[in-house]
């Protein structure tokens, strides 16, 4: 089953990872305060990245992999800019 790797945007300026197999229902979940604790508490959220993957097992590794990343290195792929990064592997969405 297909999935997506998302980023949002929170009120704060804070990022949030997640991933799901239905990302419009997912992305009403957070806009309506039913989604993670992190986006609940920082309303409104806004979509700013997502990637699709023929498995949802890969787009929840994507996102775990994504966690990791300290955000100088997450607004390098959300703005397509990860050859900037130095000493950065970019790894390609399936």
């Amino acid at each position: 089953m297909p999935g997506y790797m998302y980023i949002l945007k929170c009120a704060d300026g804070s990022y949030y990872t997640g991933s799901t197999k239905y990302l419009q229902i997912r992305l009403n979940q957070h806009q309506t305060g039913q989604g993670a604790n992190h986006t609940r508490r920082r309303l409104p959220v806004e979509l700013i990245y997502c990637e699709y993957y023929k498995r949802i097992d890969h787009a929840f590794r994507r996102e775990k992999q994504i966690q990791r990343w300290r955000r100088e290195k997450k607004e390098a792929l959300i703005f397509g800019k990860m050859n900037e990064i130095s000493g950065v592997r970019h790894r390609s969405p399936h």
